[in-house]
């Protein structure tokens, strides 16, 4: 294996620790009448090599995310990876295509699925996650595209309760666990809050009121590098950071599995810091 030395080995660290300093920082800043959830900070180490995946998990970081079924089933299921991270977690944050489904289910230490946008995925993941891990259920968020963009997956906001209910009704081996969105890229600050995370509060809102499920046991998947902290603010229980840890992506030639991936989502792929 090699190994990630000296002031890469030290940057990480650094990184890790400043961004889990951050979230505790801006968890400490939500309104009092948010849940009291401690955010999760998942590590997005799409394009980046295992050595720096285990370089990171080293300096206790424990969740990290991709973007690309091939991409996550090579890592997880790298040698190195399995010895050196027993306690590692995998998030799927992008896109979910369905011939790649029995792919990402077989996938080790897969712990949630956070791209869930439709009742067919919905179906054919309760089926294929049935035949392969019987006897255990496997979390999902629904996405939500709160923007309304065209280039961007999620359902619609006015679908959301319905395929929440159907996933806790007809899909017995899923677990519901929370609302996930991308939001626009470009929202300015200065401007206020941003509408799209404050759209998918209003989302939990109306799941919880209508299905009657707890408010602190709805996560909100929000927030990516550059507004990870004001996603916190407004109630986000789950980031998704990349370049603030791993550094900028270089970008080669897409794997044969991931070759009929749309030149708009590899554009959203190199915007979003740790986004689909």
């Amino acid at each position: 294996m090699r190994r990630v030395v000296g002031s890469m080995s030290e940057e990480i660290g650094r990184s890790v620790l400043c961004v889990r300093e951050k979230v505790k920082e801006a968890a400490a800043r939500r309104a009092q009448t948010l849940p009291a959830v401690a955010p999760r900070l998942v590590a997005v180490s799409k394009t980046k090599p295992v050595d720096l995946v285990i370089e990171a998990y080293r300096h206790g970081q424990r969740y990290f995310g991709e973007n690309y079924v091939q991409e996550l089933a090579e890592k997880a299921s790298n040698a190195n990876i399995l010895s050196s991270c027993p306690d590692i977690k995998w998030h799927f944050i992008g896109h979910l295509q369905k011939h790649n489904i029995n792919k990402l289910v077989a996938v080790p230490n897969l712990h949630i699925l956070e791209t869930v946008d439709s009742v067919k995925i919905a179906d054919k993941v309760n089926a294929s996650w049935q035949r392969k891990r019987s006897g255990e259920r496997l979390k999902v968020m629904v996405q939500v595209n709160t923007s309304h963009e065209e280039s961007k997956h999620g359902l619609s906001p006015s679908g959301t309760v319905d395929l929440v209910k159907h996933i806790g009704e007809k899909c017995p081996a899923l677990e519901f666990v929370g609302l996930m969105t991308i939001g626009s890229f470009d929202h300015d600050l200065t401007q206020g809050p941003n509408p799209d995370f404050q759209l998918l509060l209003k989302q939990r809102e109306e799941v919880c009121e209508k299905l009657g499920l707890p408010v602190e046991d709805v996560e909100l998947s929000m927030g990516m590098s550059s507004d990870f902290e004001h996603a916190i603010e407004l109630g986000s229980t789950n980031v998704r950071v990349g370049s603030t840890i791993f550094g900028e992506r270089v970008y080669t030639k897409p794997t044969k599995a991931d070759a009929n991936v749309t030149s708009t989502e590899e554009k959203l792929g190199s915007l979003s810091v740790g986004g689909p």
